[in-house]
């Protein structure tokens, strides 16, 4: 028996048993869940439908998150996967599903917002003098780039902040790994990241 996504076999709203007058279709057919699991990236081709083609993520590390607040996206490490709505059994083996809480290394996005705003993310990570003078903080900007990014106003959110501090932030997972190969998503704030937080918490 294989997998099939037809209603025949399905009673009626009455409760009564549909007559059974044909066989299962091509087109009703089901595939496998991907399950797509954390590490080095395989991905399978599949043909399908119309001769069109979906790429099944067997394992993915990395995917593109968008930092919404500042409109801004980067291709970023996954390092583990810490909610799942569904079911605890996908965080446990680490799962990679649409709508999945995972972790991500926050180091592009940090860079990124030193090298714009000219201002230390993570303030209670303090790097020692030879670090600082490598950091996008304290390069040296000409006076015309200086004006320019003091021009610029921007602050990161406590709970956001804490996060950087780790290395980690919390990401949700927008696209279908199965389907279109890959995983990216978006970073969490505000409300939405205030809700996902108790959820976590709750959790452990």
């Amino acid at each position: 028996m294989g997998i099939s996504r037809d209603s025949r076999h399905k009673r009626s709203h009455t409760s009564a048993k549909r007559a059974h007058y044909r066989k299962k279709r091509k087109f009703e057919l089901g595939r496998q869940a991907a399950g797509t699991k954390l590490g080095p990236k395989r991905i399978h081709e599949v043909r399908v439908r119309g001769g069109n083609k979906k790429y099944r993520a067997m394992r993915l590390e990395a995917g593109t998150y968008s930092w919404g607040s500042e409109a801004v996206s980067r291709p970023t490490r996954i390092v583990a996967v810490v909610y799942n709505a569904s079911n605890n059994e996908l965080v446990r083996t680490n799962t990679l599903v649409k709508g999945s809480i995972v972790q991500v290394d926050a180091t592009p996005f940090r860079q990124w917002y030193e090298n714009r705003y000219a201002q230390v993310v993570g303030k209670k990570k303090r790097q020692t003098g030879a670090e600082d003078e490598k950091n996008d903080v304290n390069k040296h900007r000409s006076g015309h780039l200086k004006a320019k990014v003091a021009a610029r106003k921007s602050t990161v959110e406590s709970a956001l902040d804490d996060q950087f501090v780790s290395g980690r932030l919390y990401a949700i997972i927008t696209s279908r790994p199965g389907q279109s190969g890959r995983c990216d998503g978006y970073i969490l704030e505000g409300k939405e990241l205030e809700f996902y937080l108790r959820k976590i918490r709750s959790k452990k």
